[in-house]
């Protein structure tokens, strides 16, 4: 049987280390529930050090790809590789401030005109009831104005997460989640909506569920990136506003 690992690079020991076990269970030479050889094999197999060894080990756990179980008959098992850890990872370049207001707005007028374009084609009578009964609860708080604004971008948010549902795709659901969760950092920081901000934001929202409704997958697209670009737009001015050069 041909290992499944060779000696590591020394030049780069420890990257390689993490690479090659990371690749053998991407590959899938190693699928979820398999363990990882022991250490003293692994030693042999990779010709490292038990300290470079154990901290590769680390890397990968909190990749999500191993689980390290302690104890007898513990060791080193790989995990099911799930879309959770594309979002873990999303969620940390954002939180770590490398990813700006702009940047936000330019994968999500990608990723957000896909979503609803796939709604477009995938709706069912359901989805419609629910996204009807959203943009219902959203009128009520623009009615409120700005003293409803906490209610409305909470409604706000579960609209454009149920329009990520409605495609049945995991890794789309897992990233808007990331997505959206995050953007509210920046609406705690810079955002003072007023009425007309409310309203128009509110008309978007109609314009996209009708189109999506009606099975108008481009119409949709153009509507849901113009949405996107509009809020950022405005957001950009408020954060302007508070510090000029910002963005």
């Amino acid at each position: 049987m041909k290992p499944i690992f060779r000696a590591a690079r020394q030049s780069r020991i420890f990257q390689d280390v993490v690479a090659q076990i990371q690749e053998a269970i991407i590959d899938g030479r190693l699928t979820a529930g398999d363990k990882l050889p022991a250490e003293r094999e692994l030693k042999e197999m990779l010709q490292t050090s038990r300290s470079t060894l154990r901290e590769a080990l680390r890397v990968l756990e909190q990749k999500g790809l191993i689980e390290i179980k302690l104890g007898t008959g513990g060791g080193a098992v790989v995990r099911s590789l799930t879309s959770d850890q594309v979002a873990e990872s999303l969620d940390l370049l954002i939180r770590s401030q490398k990813v700006s207001l702009n940047h936000l707005a330019e994968f999500r007028e990608s990723i957000e005109g896909n979503v609803v374009a796939l709604a477009a084609e995938r709706i069912c009578r359901e989805d419609v009831e629910q996204l009807n009964q959203l943009l219902d609860q959203a009128g009520n708080c623009v009615e409120h104005g700005t003293d409803e604004l906490k209610e409305f971008l909470r409604v706000d948010r579960e609209l454009h997460m149920l329009l990520a549902k409605i495609t049945r795709n995991p890794v789309y659901i897992s990233i808007l989640i990331t997505v959206h969760d995050n953007i509210h950092r920046y609406y705690e920081r810079i955002l003072t909506m007023e009425d007309r901000e409310m309203r128009e934001n509110y008309i978007d929202l109609c314009e996209i569920v009708q189109a999506v409704s009606q099975g108008q997958t481009e119409k949709a697209r153009k509507l849901a990136q113009s949405h996107v670009w509009r809020f950022t737009s405005y957001m950009n001015r408020q954060a302007h506003t508070i510090a000029p050069g910002a963005g």
